[in-house]
């Protein structure tokens, strides 16, 4: 084979990946059930669980579908919270408002058991407290920069890294010695600048690495999501779950790295 064909063979090879991961893998919603043990986490609170979403980047009527989808799962599962990681909009349009009350409006049935903190695409051409006037018409709580006790949780809301709005000396500066504290910031690597004081953070951003080949090779990165790229990592500073998210970036394809809802339980060590 000469390397005019071989050249024509990767190609080729490399569209039917993409297509591939449009039409199948990028729409094949997974649930992902996890049981933590946590070492700060309390006898009281055993049991807790949590419905994870993240990373929409709703966009155009096929990300809405999986929006809706995705919700509809999460609220199946009866959580005792819902939390929501950050990158609700691909970029904010005069659609905006509508995709978000399409997608979120459902989860009014959790009787305002719905966290929230922003990620950085959510501030790409959004008119000052857009999200947070939609959020708070829909009863979830958007956290910047703050503690927020509820259901016996001290929930510690940081705002994007990325879109250089993160305060986590203020947000932490609220907990106490007697909470049970869990942390949610859009952009996981940012696991390492945590004091070590949290029960357990929840994070998104990096999809996963959107692409993931059969021998571990993930070339797409995002900034401060480079080091945990999904799952559970309990020997991080703070034990931390990365949520693959449900929409995409660049190409809208996935590979070997479905969309996720995950639900964690979660118990004392």
């Amino acid at each position: 084979m000469n390397l005019k064909n071989l050249l024509f063979g990767l190609g080729a090879a490399s569209a039917a990946t993409l297509v591939y991961g449009a039409l199948y893998e990028a729409n094949r919603l997974t649930t992902e059930r996890l049981n933590l043990r946590l070492k700060r986490w309390p006898s009281r609170m055993a049991g807790f669980k949590i419905a994870l979403m993240g990373d929409f980047h709703l966009r155009d009527k096929f990300t809405v579908e999986m929006g809706c989808k995705a919700v509809a799962q999460a609220i199946e599962e009866e959580p005792d919270m819902v939390c929501m990681l950050g990158d609700y909009v691909g970029y904010w349009q005069d659609s905006s408002e509508d995709m978000l009350l399409e997608v979120f409006s459902p989860l009014l049935l959790m009787n305002g058991n719905v966290v929230a903190v922003p990620g950085n695409h959510d501030r790409w051409n959004a008119p000052e407290g857009a999200l947070d006037q939609v959020f708070d018409d829909l009863n979830i709580k958007l956290l910047r920069n703050q503690v927020w006790r509820h259901q016996g949780v001290a929930w510690a809301g940081i705002d994007s890294t990325n879109a250089m709005l993160a305060n986590p000396i203020k947000a932490l500066g609220g907990l106490k010695d007697s909470d049970a504290p869990i942390i949610l910031w859009h952009e996981p690597d940012c696991v390492d600048i945590l004091p070590d004081m949290g029960a357990l953070m929840c994070s998104g951003h990096s999809h996963g690495g959107q692409f993931t080949f059969p021998w571990g090779w993930t070339p797409m990165h995002t900034r401060n999501g480079t080091k945990y790229v999904r799952g559970y990592f309990p020997n991080a500073p703070t034990p931390l779950y990365v949520n693959r998210g449900l929409g995409t970036t660049g190409p809208p394809s996935r590979l070997n790295c479905s969309p996720e809802v995950t639900i964690l339980t979660l118990d004392p060590a």
